[in-house]
């Protein structure tokens, strides 16, 4: 894998564990109604069922473009269209309104941690959006350490994001104020999706 790919690999990831969702709301909710270190458990175990998600979808389609090069063809275009979609969705959001954590019931930290890893692994957009994103990467002659790299890359990016998120909204007061760059990293994610659903269309 070049360094090229790899820095490709590794924006997509950081802007897609950017993007405010269902995660963001799990991991927030458990910051402030429980404690930093439940944020923690839900950031970690969260980060594992995408690193798994990952490894999934970086096997399966590197089987796929051995066995079936025309199907992986139409899968690589097929992603292209959902990133392509998912960037005119970010470019014209509207980026306003604070975000509603809700509250969490006083739990233990494995409970914390349980409820992280299966907003991750109940959540089909995670499937297409890696299928989308690694099919612009997996090849024939890939090897296994390419595989793990991208596993690592998704899974530690979005640990390391969503450890941060608790370690930096534990305090109730900073969590308003997350709104407010909502629209900025909407504008830069949906454009860096655009940008890559283009490369797709010219390099095929």
């Amino acid at each position: 894998m070049t360094l090229a790919t790899w820095l490709s690999i590794l924006a997509i990831c950081v802007l897609g564990a950017m993007t405010p969702g269902p995660s963001l709301a799990v991991v927030l909710r458990h910051t402030v109604t429980n404690s930093r270190q439940h944020g923690f458990a839900a950031a970690i175990f969260h980060a594992a069922g995408v690193a798994l998600w990952a490894l999934l979808t970086v096997w399966g389609l590197a089987i796929l473009v051995t066995e079936s090069p025309l199907l992986f063809k139409a899968i690589t275009w097929g992603g292209a269209g959902y990133l392509a979609w998912l960037g005119f969705k970010a470019l014209t959001a509207k980026g306003q309104g604070v975000l509603n954590v809700g509250q969490a019931p006083q739990v233990s930290y494995w409970r914390a941690g349980v409820d992280g890893l299966m907003i991750s692994l109940l959540n089909p957009k995670l499937a297409l959006f890696f299928i989308a994103l690694f099919s612009q990467f997996v090849s024939a002659d890939q090897s296994l350490s390419d595989q793990m790299i991208m596993m690592a890359t998704a899974g530690g990016i979005d640990g390391l994001w969503y450890v941060l998120v608790a370690l930096l909204f534990s305090q109730s007061r900073i969590l308003a104020g997350l709104q407010k760059h909502t629209k900025w990293i909407d504008r830069i994610t949906g454009g860096i999706f655009m940008g890559l659903a283009a490369r797709v269309v010219t390099l095929s």
